[in-house]
């Protein structure tokens, strides 16, 4: 009677291992990072796109027949707490890949875990040069178009400003370290009659906006590069407002058209400014039409370009594995090298040369409309059009 209750244990343990296998095997993990906690107004849109992602991935049937399965968690805007938790998801959680971070000294943080441990890493947001450049490596790919292409594609309008003495406000990290560097170069290339007569470097998160203004504003300028973001947009924008900084003076932005960062300066909106950002008022493509009401219906909101970026994350993702047919690191490489796919911004590419896609951004300029920001004379440049050629990679690239 015992060894007969003992046998059933053993046989019904057994069981229960091999539909825990299969249950395995009928799903593919993907681990997620994002400073949630730190950054809630891009990274809850974010996480809206990738949770919507995800839903139509699996309804369409999944990853070669298996389910897909996100786990995500919160770096808190530490590079630290960012390669502790890629280790867990992939020691612990086994995920296929990496995917996600924000900032750029978090999302090189996590390129440099993925280049040392041999995980695939898909880097979704972090804008730096050096990711895919002077710090590139055969395991990291990114989603979003870099400083370079932003760069670039502010440069082709600000060159345009009669404008010749420049200050530049920027936070002091790897982000506007190297947002400033490059258009300085791109601009300077283009227009070699220039000054560039201030620059400030606030600490990311805490800007002193009273210094900043007084600072730039007795360099008397023509014209202004931002970079900054946030609530320390915000607080430029109040402060430059209130001393009349942007009075008679141009201002480039990066990133500044975005809704997350356009939305909160309400009618303290600046206007005229030249900006990068996402109008998806103003898109009418059958690409953007899908996403928009895929979107909407399911939150009842509007997207942020954060819910581009996480949907079109996890989509990619999906794509990569799907080919590769296969969690192999090497094969999930081979697969993404100069794969194409849809996006609500059209057909992109990852270019094999440097691990870069071709997503590109919305160039146009800030509004006042119903006392709201918005951003009016937009055009998408194809982040394809604003990519230096495979010579010029292969000298800022180090070789695999």
């Amino acid at each position: 009677m015992l060894r007969r209750h003992v046998l059933g244990a053993g046989l019904a343990i057994a069981v229960a291992g091999m539909a825990g296998s299969a249950m395995a095997q009928s799903e593919i993990k993907i681990g997620e990072i994002n400073s949630y906690s730190l950054l809630p107004a891009f990274t809850e849109p974010y996480r809206k796109g990738w949770q919507l992602a995800v839903e139509e991935v699996n309804a369409a049937g999944g990853i070669n027949g298996k389910k897909l399965v996100v786990i995500s968690k919160d770096d808190g805007g530490k590079p630290a707490d960012a390669q502790t938790a890629a280790n867990e998801l992939v020691s612990s959680e086994n995920v296929a890949m990496l995917t996600g971070t924000f900032l750029s000294n978090i999302g090189l943080a996590v390129s440099d875990f993925a280049n040392q441990k041999k995980v695939f890493f898909l880097a979704a947001e972090p804008l730096t040069d050096a990711i895919t450049w002077s710090k590139g490596n055969r395991y990291t790919f990114r989603l979003r178009p870099s400083n370079y292409m932003q760069a670039a594609m502010l440069v082709e309008e600000a060159a345009k400003l009669p404008a010749k003495r420049w200050a530049t406000i920027a936070p002091n990290y790897e982000y506007g370290q190297s947002a400033v560097a490059v258009f300085k170069k791109l601009m300077s290339e283009k227009r070699p009659d220039i000054q560039w007569v201030d620059e400030q470097w606030p600490p990311q998160g805490k800007i002193d906006a009273g210094p900043v203004v007084q600072a730039v504003a007795s360099a008397n300028p023509e014209a202004i590069l931002n970079v900054t973001f946030g609530a320390d947009l915000v607080k430029l924008v109040r402060e430059g407002n209130t001393r009349g900084l942007f009075k008679g003076r141009s201002v480039v932005s990066f990133l500044t058209g975005e809704p997350e960062y356009l939305d909160p300066l309400k009618d303290e909106t600046p206007e005229g400014w030249i900006v990068t950002g996402y109008p998806w008022y103003d898109i009418k493509t059958p690409d953007h039409d899908k996403f928009l009401k895929a979107y909407q219906a399911k939150y009842n909101d509007y997207p942020r370009l954060g819910s581009i970026v996480g949907y079109q994350t996890i989509k990619a993702a999906a794509a990569i594995l799907a080919k590769a047919n296969s969690t192999d690191p090497e094969k999930l490489i081979a697969a993404t090298e100069g794969l194409s796919m849809p996006s609500p911004f059209g057909e992109i590419t990852f270019r094999k040369i440097d691990h870069q896609s071709t997503l590109g951004a919305y160039v146009g300029k800030t509004a006042l409309k119903d006392g709201k920001g918005v951003m009016v004379d937009s055009v998408y440049r194809k982040g394809a059009d604003y990519l230096p050629g495979d010579a010029e990679v292969a000298k800022l690239r180090p070789k695999d």
